[in-house]
Formats: C-alpha cells, sequence, structure tokens
C-alpha cells in the first residue's frame, strides 16, 4: 500500500500559460461531450420566468401602490431577467461538492503529485462550463430579452454598461472562490452536503434573487439608523445577484457605484487568499492511501 501525502518542502509552480490554456480547452471537449443534456438542461433553467410574470402582476393587481420600495412593476420584472444573467455568472453548481467529494475518494491526490494548480485547474473548468452555457443559451437569452423588450427602461449610456459588465465578471470570481472555499472544508469534515445547503440557502434569500435588497430597507435590526438591507450589503451574497442588476437599472450611481465595485473586487480578494489558504492548509494534513 503507498501512501501520498503532500509534501510541505514541495512547492509546484502556478500553471504556466499554456498549461492553463489547454486546461481549459480540454474543459470546454468535456463540456461538449453531452450537448444534448447540456442544451436540454440550459433550455430549462428559462421556465420559472413564467412564474415570476405571473407572480408579480398578482401582487401589483392586489395593491393600489404604483411601486414597492421604488420598483414598479416593470422595473420587478426587468430586475429579474437581469439577476438571471448575473446568477448565470455567479452560480457553481456542484462545484463545492465536487471538490469534497474528490477529498473523500482520495482522487484529489493526483493533484499533489503532478504539476497541475488544483484551483487554477478548477477555475479553467469553470471558465470551460460559463462559455458552453453562453454559446447555448444566447440565443433564448436575446428571445426572452426582445419579447420583455418593454419592461425595461432605455439603454443606458457606455460607463453604466461597462460597470454591469465588470461586475458580472467580479461575480463569477466571487461565486468561484466562495464555493471553492466551501468545497475545501472537505479537508476537515467528512461531509460537507449540510454546509453547503445552508450557504445556498442563505445566498439565496440575501443575494437578491427572490426579491430586490431594497425591500429590506425598511426591516430594524434594533439597532438605531441601521435596517438589515445596511447589514446585506456588507456580506458578499448581493454581489451574486442583486449589484449587477441594479447597476443597469439605475438604483446604483455616481461614488456609491464606485465604492460598491470596491468592495466587490476586495471580496474577490478575499476569498481568493480564503480559497488558497484553505488548499494549503487542506493538503498538509492530508493523507491519501492506494496507487
Amino acid at each position: 500500500m503507498i501512501e501520498t501525502r503532500s509534501n510541505p518542502a514541495v512547492r509546484w509552480p502556478g500553471a504556466g500559460l499554456r498549461t492553463w490554456w489547454m486546461m481549459l480547452v480540454i474543459s470546454l471537449e468535456e463540456r461538449l461531450a453531452y450537448r444534448g443534456d447540456f442544451v436540454l438542461g440550459t433550455l430549462m433553467r428559462f421556465l420559472p420566468i413564467v412564474t415570476q410574470l405571473f407572480l408579480w402582476t398578482a401582487v401589483f393587481s392586489a395593491t393600489s401602490r404604483p411601486d414597492i420600495a421604488g420598483y414598479s412593476r416593470n422595473d420587478i420584472v426587468a430586475y429579474y431577467l437581469l439577476t438571471m444573467v448575473t446568477r448565470a455568472f455567479s452560480s457553481m453548481p456542484g462545484l463545492s461538492g465536487g471538490i469534497a467529494r474528490s477529498v473523500r475518494d482520495g482522487s484529489v491526490k493526483k493533484y499533489l503529485v503532478q504539476p497541475v494548480d488544483y484551483v487554477s485547474f478548477l477555475l479553467a473548468s469553470r471558465i470551460a462550463h460559463k462559455l458552453v452555457y453562453y454559446i447555448v443559451a444566447a440565443l433564448p437569452f436575446a428571445g426572452v430579452f426582445f419579447l420583455c423588450r418593454h419592461f425595461f427602461p432605455p439603454i443606458p449610456d457606455a460607463l453604466t454598461i461597462t460597470s454591469f459588465v465588470l461586475a458580472l465578471v467580479l461575480s463569477f470570481l466571487l461565486g468561484f472562490f466562495l464555493e471553492a472555499t466551501l468545497g475545501m472544508l472537505g479537508f476537515w469534515f467528512l461531509e460537507v452536503s449540510s454546509i453547503v445547503f445552508g450557504y445556498m440557502l442563505v445566498q439565496y434569500l440575501l443575494s437578491g434573487h427572490m426579491f430586490p435588497l431594497d425591500m429590506l430597507a425598511g426591516i430594524g435590526t434594533g439597532i438605531p439608523g441601521l435596517s438589515l438591507a445596511d447589514v446585506v450589503r456588507w456580506l458578499p451574497f448581493e454581489y451574486t445577484a442583486y449589484f449587477p442588476a441594479a447597476i443597469w437599472l439605475g438604483k446604483v450611481q455616481g461614488t456609491q457605484l464606485v465604492y460598491s465595485l470596491v468592495i466587490e473586487a476586495g471580496w474577490v480578494i478575499v476569498m481568493a487568499v480564503a480559497c488558497r489558504i484553505a488548499w494549503w492548509r487542506g493538503t498538509r494534513r492530508y493523507s491519501a492511501f492506494g496507487g
């Protein structure tokens, strides 16, 4: 029986640009291996749009108010469609569970003896996944946004669009490092599914995916002048759904926009460092047996 243990004295260099590119190409080929299943799963994600349209139409029909927390019916529908785009960037289905499973079954050990950086490999794999997803979903997204174009305000200026795209890229990186760090907990816990489920529940509620976070402004925390919305905005969750959508709709502008982008970038750096520390500490205590 052969024991494989990470050696703290060994320092594999980060994967070079050519190696990283090859990982991306291989991941793309893997994603395209089951094209039919991938296309069907992608298209099925558009079905909840109809439910949301009926839901918010019913909500506004039941009240005489023209808006809720500054959002009209059209704003709410546009917001929901925009959060779908953001979630398509920031969601990482199966990432944390896959990492924990590879630690549990020992398959992660190959990254301890080969000059391939595990985190870089995972990042390349997720980029490949998103590229294939958007190639498949581009036409359905265009069709949905065209049919619902009357819900949207006029197209914003170039600076707003640039900020929106930057927020999407940062949301992808933030979502990746958040879930990768959760997966690294598999080095310390035999089963992390409960932890991941708890995270997904909190993230779904506090990211703004269900409703705009502006609706939390009226909920107090017991501290004078501090609402629940103020607390949530210091957490990383809003940047995985609410923030890019709010940029496009003009809810975040000027210095507040710059300030929020800096905070989002800061959270990306924090979680990237946390992910690296978790990988380094985890592999130092990890043992795998077998060939």
